[in-house]
């Protein structure tokens, strides 16, 4: 993704100059955490970030990769990086919104048609145009969206075939209102939850479901313990790379070219990737697995997600009217 408040340019020209830069750079070390596990999507965007960055910047920029929640947990991340506490950190969409509420937009109940409607959005200039108000307002660098991927539902108590099959289901979401507000309309009961919190609490049955993109649900092994599998697709997520201000402005100009660069050829990257990887995973988690699933009718989830659309278009502000304007805009 272009990032639009730096001047970037590809190829030839733009390789030397960053060579050329690194003669005289100082060497910067740059820590990138991320809160899952070490098999998850997170290191596919973070690994290969690391790989290039520190290859176009010819060495003088050393990212250490932190899984596992070993800096933070995400919901700290972002006002760390705030602070300038933290360097990086990979975050998922929903759980920004508490620091820039325009993110709900992205967050709404089957928000996007499909995936090439997500795309032209968030790497278009609706995307561009919401990182430059992102930092704006906070300070915090959106370097890349990544893998744009959708959040599947598992739970323990039965298989869901309609919307009528979630009445009274008690729910983990995260702590974010467009979530709650979702599930509240499917007719389930949700409890918002930390994630350090969710797999203790779907062990121990104070939560019988839950949603995570769907190559956590393999990573954090929840198919041991939730037997039923639904590609629910309800909320898209995308994990964006952050950076602070502070990192961004101790890079010189060739080292912020080379970590811009990075970034945005590790989310094209982590985009191909996760996608070949998303159908596999269904596989497993319904045949190796054990994960029972079964067809299901969608519309009664699509009607209520869009109530739930059409509601916060009506109750929030003019940016997020034109945010969410503009992603409709942008369907076939």
């Amino acid at each position: 993704m272009y990032h639009p408040s730096f001047a970037f340019f590809a190829g030839p020209a733009m390789a030397l100059s960053v060579l050329a830069g690194t003669a005289v750079a100082q060497d910067i070390t740059i820590n990138l955490g991320y809160a899952a596990a070490e098999t998850s999507a997170y290191a596919v965007l973070a690994d290969k970030f690391e790989e290039l960055a520190e290859q176009y910047s010819a060495g003088s920029i050393d990212v250490k990769v932190r899984c596992c929640g070993q800096l933070m947990g995400e919901d700290e991340a972002f006002k760390a990086m705030q602070l300038g506490t933290v360097d990086m950190f990979i975050i998922t969409s929903n759980n920004v919104s508490p620091h820039f509420p325009l993110t709900d937009a992205f967050v709404l109940p089957y928000i996007f048609q499909d995936k090439d409607h997500a795309y032209r959005v968030l790497e278009g200039e609706v995307g561009q145009t919401f990182a430059t108000q992102l930092q704006a307002a906070t300070g915090v660098h959106l370097l890349t969206y990544g893998f744009v991927g959708d959040r599947d539902f598992y739970n323990s108590r039965n298989l869901i075939t309609s919307v009528e099959d979630m009445n009274g289901l008690k729910v983990r979401v995260p702590k974010n209102q467009v979530m709650i507000d979702t599930y509240v309309e499917f007719g389930a009961a949700p409890i918002p939850l930390p994630w350090a919190d969710t797999p203790t609490a779907l062990q121990t049955g104070t939560v019988e479901g839950a949603d995570n993109g769907t190559s956590f649900i393999q990573s954090q092994k929840f198919y041991e313990i939730m037997p039923y599998f639904t590609a629910l697709e309800h909320f898209t997520y995308f994990s964006p790379l952050f950076a602070s201000d502070r990192i961004m402005t101790k890079l010189n100009d060739a080292q912020r070219a080379a970590v811009l660069r990075a970034a945005t050829e590790a989310g094209a990257y982590h985009r191909t990737e996760m996608a070949r990887q998303t159908e596999e995973v269904r596989a497993f988690l319904t045949g190796e697995g054990g994960m029972k699933t079964a067809e299901f009718d969608r519309a009664g989830f699509i009607a209520a997600g869009l109530r739930v659309q059409d509601r916060y278009a009506a109750e929030q502000g003019d940016d997020f009217v034109a945010l969410l304007a503009a992603i409709r805009a942008q369907a076939n």
